[in-house]
């Protein structure tokens, strides 16, 4: 097998063990468990709780005491433990420290991941630049695969989710020691707070760099309200449209907003170029406001059928537009000494305290548009679509950028 198709398989698994329960979380903990909304949205926090540091301390043994590829596949390895105890649990409180367990030794190895493919590349004499995008598409259509299978087995409602993620998180690690060596670091030491991307925080003292990192943790919340709502969502409809496609495969129906991810990705350089980076982060924040107003009048019948796709078609501007183009602004605006902290703390805070707020936030307003009658989506979803217009809004009048062509030579995703 070439090193090629091995890291394919390599970002194939990583990504599908994520898209095995992910997507259908929130559907299952709402139904099948019974959870509250503040409960659910308390077990969605767990994702950023584990991205503020464990991706610094994991970084810090695979450089200096474990090669990554070991160190990936026993992270795996105890996640799939995680995963069979989580398939077995029914209360809220055991559910969430199984959770936090799991994410803690899961999200590391999104990073890990990349790092052992960028150097098993660099090894073998790969342009690390014009191969490894090929090679990390495969993770985003491995998440996409899992998803639909799941939906397809008919687990999205059931706990055999995590008996699934547990068998491929072991196949996983498992196969991550079958893969090539890969060096411990003999570069300069860092500290932990620069591992972090703590030291960026430097970067607060400049007013523009200021409000787009704190822009940026704001906008981090919404995406966990998708993450964590879009199943609960779909599954509200089983009783009055219990035969709808959309409700009998609602995790291929979701599916749809990944692959739109994938196309999106395409058309980034051309908006990039010929509107500038503000410009595009608030289209990102127009999409969200779509993709949210837009399930609040979708329905699995009629032209609510037409509203929740165009939802799902929207999702991959608003993610990628904001993640990408976030990145590059950084990669463009910042000075050489901060700019690999920077992109680590624009990750922290996106991915760690805003995914916290979304998760707790989301988990309120879901809570008190709920009745014994049950949950009055159109208004929660109007919720979550004004806060995203609100924050357009805010960051077209506050944000000041002036977009130079030039200084954009290249979009790498």
């Amino acid at each position: 097998m070439s090193i090629k198709l091995r890291l394919t398989v390599l970002n194939f698994l990583e990504l599908f063990v994520f898209g095995a329960w992910l997507i259908s979380l929130g559907g299952y903990l709402g139904g099948q468990l019974h959870f509250e909304g503040i409960q659910i949205g308390k077990i969605f926090t767990t994702l950023g709780i584990a991205s503020l540091v464990m991706p610094g301390i994991i970084g810090i043994i695979a450089d200096k005491y474990l090669n990554a590829q070991k160190l990936l596949g026993l992270l795996h390895i105890i996640g799939a433990g995680f995963m069979f105890f989580l398939a077995q649990t029914h209360d809220y409180d055991t559910f969430f420290w199984m959770m936090l367990g799991y994410l803690t030794v899961y999200m590391p190895t999104l990073g890990l991941a990349n790092t052992v493919s960028y150097s098993i590349l660099t090894n073998n004499k790969f342009d690390v630049i014009k191969v490894f995008p090929k090679i990390r598409v495969w993770g985003t259509i491995g998440f996409i695969v899992a998803e639909v299978a799941v939906g397809t087995l008919g687990w999205a409602q059931n706990n055999m989710q995590f008996y699934f993620a547990m068998v491929i998180s072991l196949i996983m690690g498992l196969y991550s020691f079958t893969l090539p060596n890969v060096p411990l670091s003999k570069s300069e030491n860092k500290s932990f707070a620069e591992r972090l991307g703590l030291d960026a925080f430097a970067l607060f003292k400049e007013y523009k760099m200021a409000i787009f990192f704190i822009f940026a943790t704001l906008l981090g919340v919404v995406l966990q309200i998708s993450n964590a709502w879009a199943s609960e969502f779909m599954r509200s409809f089983t009783t009055d449209f219990p035969d709808s496609f959309a409700v009998t495969n609602s995790n291929s129906f979701i599916a749809l907003s990944q692959v739109s991810e994938t196309l999106f990705i395409l058309t980034i350089p051309f908006f990039l170029n010929r509107f500038g980076i503000k410009t595009v982060m608030i289209m990102s924040m127009i999409a969200w406001f779509l993709r949210f107003g837009l399930f609040g009048i979708g329905s699995p019948e009629g032209i609510g059928v037409g509203y929740l796709v165009l939802s799902m078609v929207v999702y991959g501007a608003a993610f990628d537009f904001f993640n990408i183009s976030g990145s590059l602004f950084i990669e463009t605006e910042t000075d050489s000494k901060y700019r690999g902290s920077a992109q680590g703390l624009f990750i922290l805070l996106t991915n760690g305290v805003g995914a916290m707020l979304g998760g707790i936030g989301s988990g309120y307003v879901v809570q008190f548009f709920t009745t014994e009658a049950g949950r009055d989506w159109f208004s929660i979803w109007m919720v979550f679509a004004a806060y995203a217009l609100i924050l357009a809004l805010l960051f077209w009048m506050i944000f000041k950028y002036n977009h130079n062509p030039d200084t954009i030579k290249e979009v790498i995703h």
